[in-house]
């Protein structure tokens, strides 16, 4: 099946995207044949990538360690407290350009954060067994509710084969079936295609897409075409999903959580008012919004262990190369008309705060000459001033 392209992006743009997202020659070679119709002989890419100043290895040798430090420092600051050194070797390539072997920000990990570095290498995980054809075949949707008493519902989707995020969202909520059947629907539109089996537990946010998949997949005759292309199940056996939410919260939720609770143990934070709600989304919906998507890229390029039952490799490519595993891809095209037809009546657009309260923020920032904060310590200070000036 062809794997659909992406928007249209320069030659150079796209090398420099999977050179940065560290795939091999090979894959880049690869990835532009079959994503973008770009067809490059392993010499014409290595010519390129000289001619763009691009290498693997730095001939003037390695970022000073003092430039490693403070990297890491700067990451230690945010969610980036909470991952281990090899998501962090990754995050200093990839983030902020730096060359540097992983034993050296193993042992700067470990000096700058030793109690993080004990209590992730004590912890023992035992895996059940699972197992997928292919990418497309199922995937697997949930909500996360880690940071709800907060005012941001999490919603993400996983393949089940190449454990590739497929979407990753938040919003008001996580709850409302009109919402979740938009994010499925945008998901099928850019694949142009929907996977063999979609499985959620029963919540009734699901109840939409419930509908639609089989909706979708009316049309084919494989052996779980029509309303067999559905599955629910309960929430704790849908393992590909909740094992990515403890990564999610390793990497990422919990310092958000601890930072929301220092917030409302403060006193600045009232979460049972919809006005501080309200205001707490205005100013962090759009930066926890960005770490998500963050987050799920450096989730969907990172290198994943083989298991007797399970592929190791990455996910990006997992999904997008299968043929290099032996296997193909399980997703069914469908039609434009049925994904606009389905849209029509299953699907609303989240809406972080509500118009009114939009309108008041934006002007008192205008008034005051703000801008909307790029990080939290820009978004705490907003969120102060604003509690401040509309409660008057």
């Amino acid at each position: 099946m062809a794997i659909p392209a992406l928007h249209t992006v320069g030659e150079e743009d796209l090398i420099l995207r999977y050179f940065k997202d560290d795939y091999t020659y090979e894959d880049i070679c690869k990835f532009l044949h079959l994503r973008h119709g770009i067809n490059l002989t392993m010499d014409q890419l290595r010519k390129r990538l000289k001619r763009m100043g691009l290498q693997r290895r730095d001939k003037n040798g390695q970022t000073s360690f003092e430039e490693v430090e403070a990297a890491i420092k700067k990451e230690r600051e945010v969610s980036g407290n909470c991952i281990g050194y090899r998501i962090l070797h990754k995050r200093l390539k990839e983030k902020h350009s730096l060359r540097v072997g992983r034993n050296v920000v193993m042992m700067l990990s470990a000096l700058d954060n030793p109690e993080g570095a004990a209590a992730r290498k004590g912890k023992k995980l035992k895996r059940r067994i699972y197992h997928s054809k292919g990418p497309d075949y199922i995937w697997h949707c949930d909500g996360y509710d880690k940071l709800k008493p907060y005012g941001f519902a999490i919603h993400g989707c996983i393949d089940g084969y190449s454990r590739r995020i497929l979407w990753f969202h938040v919003s008001p909520s996580n709850n409302d079936p009109y919402i979740i059947a938009g994010y499925y629907l945008n998901c099928v539109e850019k694949l142009a295609g929907c996977p063999t089996i979609l499985r959620t537990d029963r919540g009734t946010e699901n109840t939409n897409i419930a509908f639609l998949q089989p909706f979708l997949r009316d049309q084919h005759d494989d052996p779980f075409a029509k309303e067999k292309s559905f599955m629910y199940g309960r929430s704790t056996s849908n393992q590909r999903i909740e094992a990515w939410w403890g990564q999610l919260r390793k990497n990422a939720a919990q310092w958000w959580m601890d930072y929301f609770k220092a917030l409302r143990e403060s006193g600045e934070l009232d979460d049972s008012s919809e006005y501080h709600i309200d205001c707490l989304r205005y100013c962090f919906m759009d930066l926890i919004q960005a770490e998500l998507d963050y987050v799920a890229h450096e989730w969907n390029i990172h290198r994943i262990r083989p298991s007797n039952y399970n592929p190791g490799g990455i996910p990006d490519k997992l999904y997008f190369l299968p043929e290099d595993e032996g296997t193909r891809s399980y997703r069914h095209t469908v039609s434009s008309d049925d994904v606009e037809s389905a849209r029509e009546w299953s699907v609303t657009k989240p809406c972080s705060v509500p118009k009114e309260f939009t309108d008041l923020a934006e002007h008192v920032m205008s008034e005051d000459n703000i801008s909307k904060p790029t990080n939290a310590d820009e978004a705490i200070v907003l969120y102060k001033h604003l509690k401040s000036v509309l409660s008057c």
